[in-house]
């Protein structure tokens, strides 16, 4: 059963969950050597089943928007990220911008939530989900 968990950035539980995966060296590669940080200003979603982190997803408070940047999730299980996507959506999209710079391969997945596409790079695409005006 999948289970999204929700954390502080300087929760000392994050820590625990997320630090072997953070240090793993093929997660790293994955992630094209940017190491994953955190701070005060972070909120973690992390993805688990049965006990087992099976990915993440930092999302980052700044001063007129958050931003999904970082995120892991093993071998692109789409069911994972799309789970992850949603609960950030939820929590993050209602008052403020959310911006996410989302891997090109996972595109589709973020337009389908709303997104739209602001920058694009070889690896990565910026996208923005705005405000809803009729609410």
């Amino acid at each position: 059963m999948l289970l999204i968990t929700q954390l502080d950035g300087t929760e000392k539980r994050l820590y625990s969950l997320i630090g072997p995966l953070v240090m793993d060296p093929e997660v790293l590669k994955k992630n094209y050597n940017y190491p994953f940080k955190t701070s005060q200003n972070y909120e973690w979603l992390v993805a688990t089943d049965v006990k087992k982190v099976i990915g993440f997803m930092p999302v980052e408070k700044r001063s007129i928007h958050y931003i999904i940047n970082n995120y892991y999730v093993p071998e692109n299980r789409e069911d994972v990220l799309e789970s992850l996507l949603a609960k950030a959506v939820g929590l993050f999209s209602s008052h403020v911008p959310l911006v996410a710079v989302a891997f090109t391969e996972h595109e589709k997945l973020f337009l389908n939530y709303g997104f739209v596409v602001e920058k694009r790079w070889k690896l990565y695409v910026k996208m923005r989900k705005c405000l809803r005006t009729n609410e």
